[in-house]
């Protein structure tokens, strides 16, 4: 035990003193650190000194150079700013040495335009004074004569006591003429003037009659020629295109299999296209075709478009058939107006009222008697032109004409619904767009149905029957062509001594029939004339009519 406490004890002894031992090897190896830190330190402190010291070198050198650099910059600046402002000092003393020039020029013309109106001024004072001189001596001339003329005035008075007095012995001497003529006669003054009047009147009709056939044989001989003339070279100048415009458009399909697309489960497609259309649509067994029916030609138009793209996208049922049907009127529309200022820029019109410009481009889906109407109204405006130039008017009446040829049937295309006539309700819409008097008259006269008031209304009158009465350009109802062949007749049969009538040429040529123990050779000249004059008065027709009557005389008798 004692050994192992020894050990145990050496154990601790040996321990202790390589403690020792290492504690003070250790504090050597500090001291040894700390004096090598510390040589470090000195080291880096003076290689820092020398680093500040060469910053601050450099710094003190660029700051010297900036300062240089900003002299040299500041002294350039200045240098610019200065020939800036000689430059600016220059430019403003060259503008105001122009302006005083200028004002010094304009203040001579002034001075000048003052002597010139003050030297004719004086002219005019020198003018006024010599024409109150010459009134006042007029003044005294009509003194003078106002004191003739007062003598003369009582001298006249004088005569005029005289021949009265005198009158008034030729009134008694002619009363009692009269009362002698009376006492022989066995007939009173009135009584004579009647049965003067009576022989006067009834051979004053007579003549009356023949001098007024003689007068209008004469001026148509004098006036038809100039007037045909005038008429050929307005025609020969309009060569237009005529079609007859039926109230059905025909749809082509490319196949018959479209048809059931359209009209669609239980006709629902086609119902749906005709109620937002407002036209009728028939499909039967012509193939790859539909028809579309309608009086209206817009509501024709619109179902034919709105038919073609409905087709074309292959989507047909009743709410895409409102969509495009509501697109295609509405596109219509504007194009209607396109078509109404196309034309009125062609015709070379302007300020017309935009109202009259949309019902003018209406008139393209318009037709009278098979003829389309705008065509028509067109042809008219530039007869009236070129027939008003003929007749030596003014430019201003060309153009007037013009307006006015275009505008005749505006009231056969008005939205809205009344009784009045087609000329009547143009008049009042003319009026109503603030038109011209006269295109106002001519639009409402072109059918006689009020007065005319100026050249410019039978012109358009004229020229309307010209567009309308040319073969091809209108069709003619059968039922409206025999009712008027038969009113000729009828106008024919209504006077005394005719026993037949008959209308030819489609209406051209009445010959009329008469007895010949009623009617003389004298009368029927008369009767041709009267017949003529009354057709001309009460009848509507295109072109002329020739009146022949025809009085025979036959005497038969037997021999057996």
């Amino acid at each position: 035990m004692e050994p192992l406490i020894g050990g145990i004890i050496g154990l601790i002894a040996g321990a202790v003193a390589s403690f020792f031992v290492l504690k003070l090897q250790k504090g050597k190896t500090d001291q040894k650190r700390q004096e090598e830190i510390k040589l470090l330190a000195e080291r880096e402190l003076q290689d820092a000194k020398l680093s500040a010291k060469r910053l601050v070198t450099e710094a003190e050198t660029r700051a010297e150079k900036l300062i240089s650099q900003a002299e040299i910059n500041n002294e350039r600046t200045k240098q610019r700013k200065i020939q800036e402002a000689q430059e600016r000092f220059t430019k403003l003393r060259s503008e105001f040495d122009k302006e005083r020039n200028a004002h010094t020029a304009e203040m001579k013309e002034r001075e000048l335009e003052v002597k010139t109106l003050e030297a004719e001024l004086k002219v005019k004072q020198d003018k006024f004074k010599e024409r109150i001189d010459q009134i006042e001596s007029q003044k005294a001339d009509l003194e003078a004569k106002d004191t003739e003329m007062n003598n003369l005035r009582e001298s006249l008075e004088k005569q005029l006591k005289i021949v009265a007095k005198r009158k008034e012995e030729l009134d008694a001497a002619n009363e009692i003429r009269i009362k002698e003529l009376e006492s022989v006669a066995r007939m009173n003054e009135s009584e004579a003037k009647e049965q003067l009047l009576e022989a006067v009147r009834a051979k004053s009709e007579t003549e009356a009659m023949s001098i007024v056939r003689e007068s209008i044989e004469q001026a148509q001989a004098n006036a038809g020629k100039e007037a045909k003339k005038i008429v050929i070279q307005t025609i020969q100048r309009m060569c237009a295109e005529y079609t007859i415009e039926n109230t059905v458009s025909v749809f082509n399909l490319d196949s018959d299999e479209l048809k059931g697309q359209i009209i669609g489960r239980e006709g629902r497609n086609i119902r749906a296209l005709e109620a937002a259309t407002g036209a009728e649509i028939v499909v039967d067994d012509t193939p790859e075709a539909i028809v579309i029916s309608s009086f209206d030609p817009i509501r024709r138009e619109v179902a034919r478009l709105a038919l073609k793209r409905l087709v074309a996208d292959g989507r047909i049922h009743p709410a895409r058939i409102e969509e495009v049907v509501a697109k295609v009127r509405k596109e219509l529309d504007q194009q209607v107006i396109e078509i109404g200022e196309r034309t009125v820029i062609d015709l070379d019109l302007h300020g017309l009222d935009p109202n009259l410009v949309r019902m003018v481009g209406r008139m393209r889906y318009r037709s009278s008697y098979g003829q389309n109407l705008l065509k028509h109204s067109i042809e008219t405006a530039n007869l009236c032109a070129t027939m008003a130039a003929e007749l030596g008017l003014n430019p201003k009446q060309v153009k007037m004409a013009k307006r006015a040829g275009l505008l005749h049937d505006i009231g056969k295309v008005a939205e809205e619904e009344t009784e009045l006539s087609h000329a009547i309700l143009g008049m009042k819409l003319c009026e109503k767009f603030k038109e011209h008097a006269s295109i106002v008259n001519a639009v409402g006269a072109h059918h006689d149905e009020i007065e005319m008031n100026n050249i410019i209304s039978p012109i358009v009158q004229a020229c309307d029957a010209i567009s309308g009465a040319r073969p091809g350009a209108r069709r003619e109802i059968l039922e409206s062509y025999l009712k008027r062949i038969g009113e000729l007749e009828d106008l024919a049969m209504a006077h005394e001594g005719v026993s037949k009538a008959f209308a030819m040429q489609a209406g051209r040529e009445l010959r009329v029939i008469v007895e010949a123990e009623k009617v003389s050779d004298q009368y029927a000249d008369e009767l041709s004339f009267m017949i003529s004059q009354k057709i001309q008065n009460e009848m509507q027709y295109p072109g002329q009519i020739k009146v022949t009557v025809i009085r025979e005389k036959r005497a038969i008798s037997f021999a057996r």
